[in-house]
């Protein structure tokens, strides 16, 4: 806006200047200057416009930049400028009032002024509009006296439907209009690179002569130049099994001087195999680069995800709709933080807090997601205790209870249909991000996985979605239950085939570079995708985050993390761990330990007739409590106490 201004003025300035001397008064820094003489010479030389035309331009450009400086719509400056209906009848002495143009001034200046301030109360047997209004006369108890209003003439009925539909479409909506941040709160790049044709060819036909060595024959075809990797393209002979390929990895590396090489036998559908060579000249994808792309932008879900470029430099979206939940798993440093803010920004510029709401658990003091704290999508402020995020899990699981019980009420199959119904008030999808899974099975394991699964099995249809991410992709914490139900996967680089087929069941992550390098493995693939990951910075997360704290106070659901939620009673759910006062039992099992000298599940069980997971809870809190020692085999626990 103070650009345009001063280009606007010093334009008009430079009006008054003869056409032929526009150059010398520039020159000598009269008038409009430089930027004067630029404006009025490519219009009134260059494009013939005229004094006239210019000015109108020039006059325009000037309103432009007050409204932008000012922040100012044309919508704001046109209602300025509109008059408000005011609507004045007569008083009398009926118990029905109505609009009469032939009523005389005098009375007209003895009648008091009744507004209208609620919708419709009724409709008369002619047909007319009754409203109720406030007259200036008090009752008893000093309140205004109620009237009611009938209108009858057919334009004041049009301003009354009009008036009495902004009223309910108001009660449904929220008093504010949501405005989207702008891509220039990030930073822009291209990740395109251009290699020299000689140097692919020159490590083309090393690879080809490696092979060869082997007794393996094979015709080159096209190469591919990512980010990240090059990808060299063969066709073996029709004798040559893909396995004496795949084994010569290191082989070819050594070739190469390459650091690591994947090799894809076969390209999924192609004829063809793939050799992974890392690039020298590596390049960084950049957030906005992406959402500017056509593939994100022709994206018609509002959950779309920014994933990166592959390795032809092909950018790649996934919708989170469609996956339904994502496991995201890698060593430290690999850029799973990274994609995890890359993921909640893209998703901060597509939806308004009506159509989504976030709760985001950041085990690690706040750190990766503490600068989402008070941006108006958040249903509670970003969970750092693993206890409370366990809690929350379970809030969940009753959201997606009761949203399943409105969608049966409405007869509709899904949050999508529920929606579009135009006598309800629309339900927002949620999605629940975790920035690391092993903190959480460490301190409640058992709820947390059975949290998740539930989640993960039904909550697609509600629009409730996951999104968790962990550093260590160990079976005891990224459990069979939970690869079963989140089949969408994404591996960073990992340090060994162990590791890489926990996450994708299969090898791979472990020949990753790091920095962002990630094989995308979606629903419904039986092969893992490489990409180069996005580049988000803390500064960028920054901006986007306080463009719109400023705009929105957000409103927190306590009941997510409350006590009231962890006590509540979930089907499938295991209760909340519970200490030594929460359960009535503990004492009659600490005399029973007393009494007999031992300790074991099946003797609380006939004793105490509990079950055996109640049981067994005892026998671990008097454990905790230093009253028995650990289980050792088929011996019995040692007795601590006297």
């Amino acid at each position: 806006g103070m650009f345009f201004l001063v280009v606007s003025v010093l334009s008009i300035l430079h009006l008054s200047v003869p056409i032929d001397k526009l150059h010398e008064y520039a020159s000598a820094g009269m008038y409009g200057g430089y930027t004067g003489f630029v404006t009025n010479f490519l219009l009134l030389e260059v494009l013939g416009i005229g004094d006239v035309g210019a000015s109108i331009i020039f006059i325009a450009l000037f309103l432009v930049s007050l409204l932008l400086m000012f922040e100012l719509s044309l919508r704001e400056i046109f209602a300025l400028f509109v008059p408000k209906i005011k609507i004045e009848i007569l008083k009398e002495n009926k118990s029905r009032r109505t609009f009469d143009n032939d009523d005389d001034e005098d009375e007209e200046d003895e009648a008091p002024e009744i507004q209208i301030h609620k919708a419709p109360i009724g409709v008369s047997k002619k047909g007319d509009v009754i409203y109720e209004g406030e007259d200036d006369e008090l009752e008893e108890d000093g309140s205004k006296k109620k009237d009611k209003i009938v209108i009858n003439d057919k334009k004041m009925k049009e301003v009354a439907e009009e008036l009495s539909k902004k009223e309910r479409e108001a009660e449904t909506e929220e008093d504010y209009e949501w405005e989207f941040p702008s891509l220039d709160l990030l930073t822009g790049g291209d990740s395109s690179v251009h290699i020299e044709d000689s140097v692919l060819m020159e490590s083309a036909d090393k690879i080809r002569k490696k092979l060869e060595q082997f007794g393996i024959n094979v015709v080159m075809h096209e190469v591919n130049v990512g980010p990240t990797v090059i990808q060299y393209t063969l066709k073996p002979d029709e004798a040559v099994k893909l396995s004496r390929i795949t084994v010569l990895k290191n082989d070819m590396a050594l070739a190469l001087a390459a650091e690591k090489i994947r090799i894809e036998a076969p390209i999924p559908g192609k004829s063809l195999v793939g050799i992974e060579v890392p690039n020298k000249q590596r390049a960084v994808v950049k957030l906005r680069e992406i959402l500017e792309s056509k593939e994100f932008k022709d994206s018609k879900s509002k959950l779309t995800l920014p994933l990166g470029r592959d390795v032809t430099g092909r950018p790649i979206v996934g919708k989170l709709e469609d996956m339904p939940h994502l496991l995201v798993a890698g060593t430290t440093g690999s850029g799973k933080s990274v994609a995890v803010n890359a993921f909640l920004v893209s998703l901060l510029y597509q939806n308004s807090p009506r159509d989504l709401k976030l709760i985001l658990v950041d085990p690690k003091g706040g750190v990766e997601l503490g600068h989402y704290n008070g941006i108006p999508h958040l249903l509670t402020p970003v969970i750092r205790d693993a206890e409370k995020a366990a809690i929350s899990l379970r809030w969940v699981v009753a959201e997606m209870n009761r949203r399943y019980g409105l969608l049966s009420g409405k007869r509709v199959r899904n949050i999508t249909e529920y929606n579009e119904l135009d006598d309800i008030s629309k339900m927002p999808k949620i999605v629940v991000v975790i920035d690391e899974l092993a903190e959480l099975m460490m301190v409640a394991g058992k709820e947390v996985e059975a949290s998740i699964c539930r989640v993960a099995q039904l909550a697609r249809a509600v629009g409730i979605h996951l999104i968790i991410a962990t550093q260590r992709p160990s079976v005891d914490v990224v459990t069979g239950l939970i690869k079963a139900n989140v089949p969408s996967r994404i591996a960073f680089a990992v340090s060994t085939q162990i590791d890489s087929r926990t996450i994708l069941d299969g090898m791979g992550a472990e020949d990753l570079l790091g920095k962002g390098d990630m094989l995308y493995q979606p629903i419904g693939m039986s092969k893992p995708i490489r990409i180069q990951g996005m580049m988000v910075t803390t500064d960028e997360v920054e901006k986007v985050t306080n463009r719109m704290k400023l705009a929105v106070e957000p409103e927190y659901d306590e009941s997510i993390v409350s006590n009231q939620t962890a006590g509540q009673k979930l089907s499938g759910i295991p209760d909340a761990n519970q200490s030594v006062d929460d359960d009535e039992l503990y004492v009659q099992a600490f005399e029973i330990v007393k009494e007999t000298k031992k300790a074991s599940a099946s003797l609380f069980q006939r004793r105490l007739k509990v079950g055996y997971a109640r049981a067994a809870r005892l026998v671990d809190l008097l454990e905790e409590n230093g009253v028995v020692g650990p289980s050792d085999g088929a011996k019995p626990r040692k007795i601590l106490i006297d």
